[in-house]
């Protein structure tokens, strides 16, 4: 991860923009350290930089913060995902039923398997018999 920060930084030095890709892998790399507010800062980076982010994005920060059991900031990014119009997909649900097991909350983790499995029926298709 630290590598990954190196190359991240030298892209910023030399004026090459980052775009999704770039802060998706770069966040990516930090989650495996297992130091949730590195990922948090490249995330934020990335909104203050006009980069737009996208699911992959908001799974690899809810990722980083549900290794280290932060459920607040799960759930905070969870909703942010939301605002920007971007749905979540089993991933991101994943990692906040996860961070609900960490911390024993379980009727907030059968609300969101609830809530992903009408998310996925709603897009499956209606093949009358």
């Amino acid at each position: 991860w630290e590598k990954a920060l190196q190359i991240f930084n030298a892209m910023a030095q030399r004026i090459v923009e980052g775009d999704a890709v770039t802060y998706s892998a770069a966040i990516s790399a930090c989650v495996e350290s297992g130091a949730w507010q590195q990922p948090l800062h490249l995330f934020n980076m990335m909104s203050q930089s006009k980069v737009e982010s996208n699911a992959i994005t908001y799974n690899a920060a809810i990722s980083a913060c549900e290794k280290v059991g932060k459920a607040e900031k799960v759930f905070q990014l969870f909703s942010l995902m939301a605002q920007n119009e971007l749905e979540p997909d089993t991933i991101t649900y994943i990692g906040a039923i996860s961070v609900c097991e960490k911390g024993d909350d379980w009727e907030k983790a059968s609300q969101l398997l609830n809530g992903m499995a009408q998310a996925l029926f709603s897009k499956l298709p209606l093949n009358p018999a």
